[in-house]
């Protein structure tokens, strides 16, 4: 199986996984706070973190496998996971200056994107 293959069959089943389990948390938590993507990118988080190290330092494993698993099932269950991921990157590094300017530019300058395209589609309709 190609790499690619893998990530496109992780990444369908990460996107299935992300709905099922954002559209369960918000049945029984309900809709007042988004308790649904919270908890995707903390499970995504906690999983890209811990198959990260097994992956690649304790199992030995295709790089299919490692890529359908990382880039392709965790990737779209949650971006946030790759997020958290080149955080610890940077602050293991003792480039700790640069991962705090990294999360602070992420959460805002991804806000104000979101923002923008918001204002960009109602001026289309």
């Amino acid at each position: 199986m190609s790499i690619y293959l893998a990530i496109a069959l992780g990444g369908s089943l990460g996107a299935v996984s992300r709905y099922w389990m954002a559209s369960s948390t918000y049945q029984w938590l309900g809709l007042g706070f988004p308790y649904g993507t919270l908890v995707v990118n903390l499970l995504g988080s906690l999983a890209m973190g811990f198959l990260w190290v097994l992956l690649l330092h304790r199992f030995q494993v295709s790089e299919e496998l490692r890529y359908g698993l990382l880039v392709g099932f965790l990737g779209s269950f949650t971006t946030f996971s790759t997020f958290a991921l080149d955080v610890l990157h940077l602050t293991g590094g003792d480039e700790v200056l640069k991962a705090i300017l990294y999360v602070v530019l992420s959460v805002l300058l991804c806000i104000l994107g979101a923002w923008a395209g918001l204002m960009a589609a109602k001026q289309l309709i």
